[in-house]
């Protein structure tokens, strides 16, 4: 009972520890940085057992002063990934608005119709949602086109053969803002060969930002969304509605207040076909 009394600090600081390797592990597993953590650890922890063998004064002195500089070469190395992190916590949401999100339904509701069709003609697609990070500089690369976002625009975005099919879509606020862009790829080294270029290019865009990017796979027409470094694969209409809606408006369709934010979206849907 007594040493527990004593020792509770440091099992709790123990127990701290391990949760935050565990977590920094998890998030660097399957980076580029990740095998440059696994060999400059190995080579600090072999060159130590050698100097601690032989007695290498020397080497180990400058072990030493290298730890110094540690911290400043692993935020060299995982620059993309600490750079990915903290956007992710700043553009946690602090608010709900219950009007923005019954525009982000009007968005669900557009791209569950047009994967469906896409998927069905084996048409491939592309197409990112801003949410709180900005796509800016990604919108500027391609085509601005600044539209009113309809399935009808994206079909003939995505025409095969098309000027502007080439390259992902960029919705912005509701609206197409730019078309044939171009999105980074993914250096993730555990995906299959099997996966093509769009999906790379959607899964590299969500580690770099919090968009959402829903892909529809030409040679098999397959739906896929990626988000926050996720990927979900192989969605079915029901799957794919359900997670659009899960992410983008982030209240569930059974409740009283999706149920309200839906009734808005067809009503402001129908105001705009009319006018």
């Amino acid at each position: 009972m007594d040493m527990a009394t004593d020792y509770w600090r440091e099992a709790f600081e123990i127990l701290v520890l391990a949760i935050v390797i565990y977590f920094v592990l998890r998030f660097i597993r399957g980076t580029r940085g990740a095998r440059v953590l696994i060999g400059l650890v190995s080579m600090l922890i072999l060159l130590t057992l050698i100097s601690q063998m032989f007695r290498m004064e020397v080497i180990g002195w400058l072990l030493g002063h290298f730890l110094a500089f540690l911290g400043v070469a692993l935020v060299i190395i995982f620059q993309p990934e600490l750079r990915r992190a903290l956007a992710e916590l700043g553009s946690q949401p602090v608010f709900f608005s219950f009007f923005s999100a019954s525009n982000e339904r009007a968005v669900v509701d557009v791209l569950v119709k047009s994967a469906l069709n896409f998927s069905s003609r084996r048409v491939g697609a592309l197409i990112a949602v801003e949410r709180e990070m900005g796509l800016r500089t990604l919108a500027e690369g391609g085509v601005v086109l600044d539209s009113r976002l309809s399935h009808e625009l994206l079909d003939q975005i995505f025409f095969p053969n098309s000027p502007l099919h080439d390259g992902g879509v960029i919705i912005q606020n509701g609206r197409v803002k730019a078309a044939a862009c171009i999105f980074p790829l993914t250096q993730r080294t555990d995906l299959a060969a099997s996966v093509g270029t769009r999906h790379r290019a959607a899964l590299g865009l969500s580690e770099d930002t919090d968009a959402l990017v829903l892909v529809v796979s030409e040679e098999t027409g397959k739906i896929s969304v990626a988000c926050q470094s996720e990927f979900h694969q192989n969605l079915d209409p029901e799957k794919l509605r359900s997670l659009l809606t899960k992410l983008l408006v982030g209240v569930p369709q059974g409740s009283w207040l999706g149920k309200l934010q839906g009734l808005l979206s067809g009503w402001n849907s129908s105001k705009g076909q009319e006018a």
